[in-house]
């Protein structure tokens, strides 16, 4: 009905014309004094409408059919669609199809030769991240078996540069993984204290090389989530609590948890050097690394838009909170299930 009346409001004019015609046509029946100017009146009248009428369904069935053929040549520019649409359209009108239609093919043939490389692309850094895992593995098996042949100096070293380099992998991984059509993910009760043991074990040299004392207060509580998933977004969090702690004092990490009647809140606290206020409301965006000036000059700004990502996808809240110079709290919430 809304594409009739556009249709109607476009060719009103017309009808107005054509009822400006009838009147003044009547005007000169009624000087002449015909004495069937009543009836003369009428007939003029109701043909112009019916007449305009006709012409007007016509119109409104071709506009229809024309919109109809434009779509689908839109939607799928090739050969066929375009003919199709050319044999509805005039003269003028079918110049303008043709120019569009090889534009259009142009485009598509461009995108799709885009997608085909960024798709090699992503499945190269992948296999590559896959690959690299092998003599990260290889490294930590050396470090293992041999750490009391290596001088301890080195062996710090070692750790250091084997976890940074597992966080990078484990993180190009899951971004691979988050931007997949289909996640695997496996909700099931996950025993919360294990998990966050498990990543401060992947975490141990590095809390060992800079002395970040870690107190942890976790009853035996246990969440409904994907244990991978959560594992992933500890490890994010953890990480951002060594790199950015403050070397002028005594480094710590307080792990606890609290519960209510609605949710279960995993904190993880440290007193580290925190965020600036004007900072807080942007860290869970895409490449922020916030004020240059606080260490965070080699940062990516990828780690915590990644816990984010998986917590929105785990449906589970992620929250900050700071006081710049004193530290940094992240709170994860679960609903009780």
């Amino acid at each position: 009905m809304r594409h009739n009346g556009k249709i109607l409001k476009r060719y009103a004019v017309w009808l107005l014309l054509l009822l400006f015609i009838d009147g003044l046509s009547a005007v000169l029946l009624w000087i002449t004094d015909a004495q069937a100017f009543g009836a003369v009146l009428a007939v003029m009248i109701l043909t112009t409408l019916l007449l305009f009428t006709a012409v007007f369904c016509v119109v409104c069935y071709h506009d229809r059919k024309k919109e109809a053929a434009f779509l689908d040549f839109v939607n799928q520019p090739d050969e066929y669609y375009e003919e199709t649409l050319k044999k509805i359209s005039s003269e003028a009108e079918q110049e303008m199809i043709s120019q569009l239609g090889q534009t259009l093919r142009s485009r598509a043939s461009e995108a799709e030769q885009m997608l085909t490389r960024v798709s090699e692309y992503e499945e190269y850094v992948e296999m590559w991240a896959h690959e690299t895992k092998t003599p990260l593995s290889l490294l930590t098996l050396l470090l293992d078996n041999r750490r009391e042949e290596i001088p301890e100096n080195m062996v710090h070293k070692l750790d250091f540069v084997r976890s940074r380099m597992q966080e990078s992998v484990n993180q190009m991984l899951f971004y691979a993984r988050l931007r997949g059509v289909k996640k695997d993910y496996l909700f099931e009760p996950v025993n919360l204290e294990l998990c966050v043991k498990e990543v401060l074990e992947d975490y141990r040299p590095l809390l060992e090389e800079k002395s970040i004392g870690v107190t942890c207060q976790m009853p035996d509580t246990f969440v409904h989530c994907d244990k991978r998933g959560l594992g992933f977004l500890l490890s994010q969090i953890i990480s951002n609590a060594i790199k950015y702690s403050d070397s002028e004092k005594t480094a710590e990490i307080n792990i606890h948890v609290a519960e209510d009647q609605k949710s279960k809140i995993l904190s993880v606290c440290d007193n580290g050097i925190g965020v600036h206020a004007c900072d807080l409301p942007y860290i869970f965006e895409k490449g922020f690394t916030g004020d240059s000036e606080d260490g965070r000059r080699k940062a990516t700004g990828m780690g915590l838009y990644l816990a984010k990502v998986i917590a929105n996808d785990l449906h589970i809240s992620l929250e900050a909170e700071s006081v710049c110079g004193e530290g940094f709290e992240m709170r994860i919430g679960f609903p009780v299930v």
